[in-house]
């Protein structure tokens, strides 16, 4: 029984820290800070808790724009930044799914730009 209560005591400090914890970042939000979880996205970088474009990885993102704009495969794309010297944010080779990402976030999820109707009611 004593073991039940000091992990209800726990979990109920593990409650309150989150809280607090989303609190301040909700603050930091509305006053326009980054309140990201782990490293910003690829092409972007925080400076004095603001997002902002990081120039050479935007450069990065414009080469693989184009190349895969250009026919190539998402692979293709990963092994011409290989080549070339280029890497992602935490210096690893690129990979197919690392670009595909990248286009994501570029593009949505819907990289051909098609309109996705919803059904109406009739």
């Amino acid at each position: 029984m004593n073991g039940l209560i000091a992990m209800n005591q726990l979990n109920s400090q593990s409650h309150e820290v989150w809280q607090r914890l989303e609190k301040g970042r909700q603050a930091k939000a509305a006053s326009g800070g980054y309140v990201g979880y782990g490293s910003p996205a690829f092409g972007q970088k925080t400076v004095n808790g603001e997002l902002v474009d990081n120039p050479q990885e935007q450069e990065i993102i414009e080469l693989i724009r184009r190349h895969h704009k250009s026919g190539k495969s998402l692979q293709q794309v990963a092994d011409w930044l290989n080549k070339n010297g280029y890497t992602t944010k935490r210096g690893q080779q690129w990979r197919r799914i690392s670009v595909k990402r990248v286009l994501d976030r570029l593009y949505g999820k819907n990289p051909l730009g098609l309109t996705i109707e919803k059904n109406s009611a009739r």
